[in-house]
């Protein structure tokens, strides 16, 4: 039993170093996070992505560039009110269309990627009138082409901005949008829980202290 104890009592301090060192390991992502517009021209986070919501007539749909750890409750909200009647008061209705405002923030030059720079300072608003039943997607490309997009069908670019990547993963200790606002997400960081690599760490000390324990009841035998 006393043999037992060492390796046991390792396997626990290592496990809660790992633990404990979870904030220091964590990454965020560079990526174009989907705003639902609200009442009152508040913001939430959308539920589906652009390619699969279809807004109706007189919806707000925002867009927003930034850094973000945890696309759960960190995402940057885009800096402008979701504001139908500003955006599209002066675009009279029309049969068998409908009116999409879209707010589209490129962010804040300390999140834009290595040699790129936001293309405005103020976030950008357009009125796109589409067909009744056209998604947001189609909406945002009726406005701000050229976008672009990933295999996965995650939106990359909108203008052409930023030129390269695509949720790209940044280490711990880069600048972050500021005003971090309670979201759900569908984007790259849905969790704010232990990482993978970081469950598989602790996964891996625990074998280690079960194979010490075996090899201690062998010993004693």
């Amino acid at each position: 039993m006393r043999r037992r104890l060492p390796a046991v009592a390792l396997a626990l301090g290592i496990a809660l170093a790992l633990l404990s060192a979870a904030p220091a390991l964590a990454a965020g992502y560079r990526y174009w996070s989907f705003w639902d517009g609200s009442a009152g021209g508040g913001w939430s986070y959308a539920t589906q992505g652009p390619s699969l919501a279809r807004p109706k007539d007189g919806s707000v749909q925002g867009f927003r560039f930034s850094v973000s750890k945890d696309a759960a409750a960190q995402a940057a909200q885009p800096r402008a009110a979701a504001d139908f009647r500003a955006v599209c008061g002066a675009t009279a209705p029309t049969e068998g269309s409908k009116r999409v405002a879209l707010v589209i923030d490129f962010g804040v030059p300390e999140d834009a990627p290595t040699g790129d720079t936001p293309p405005d300072a103020a976030p950008r608003t357009a009125c796109a009138q589409v067909a009744a039943d056209a998604t947001t997607a189609e909406a945002l490309a009726s406005v701000a082409k050229p976008l672009r997009y990933n295999s996965a069908a995650l939106l990359c670019a909108i203008s052409g901005y930023p030129k390269q990547g695509c949720g790209d993963q940044v280490a711990d200790g880069a600048t972050r949008s500021a005003a971090p606002t309670p979201a759900q997400s569908a984007a790259p960081d849905s969790g704010g829980g232990p990482s993978a690599g970081l469950l598989a760490g602790i996964a891996a000390v625990v074998a280690l202290a079960a194979a010490g324990i075996w090899q201690s009841r062998r010993r004693s035998r």
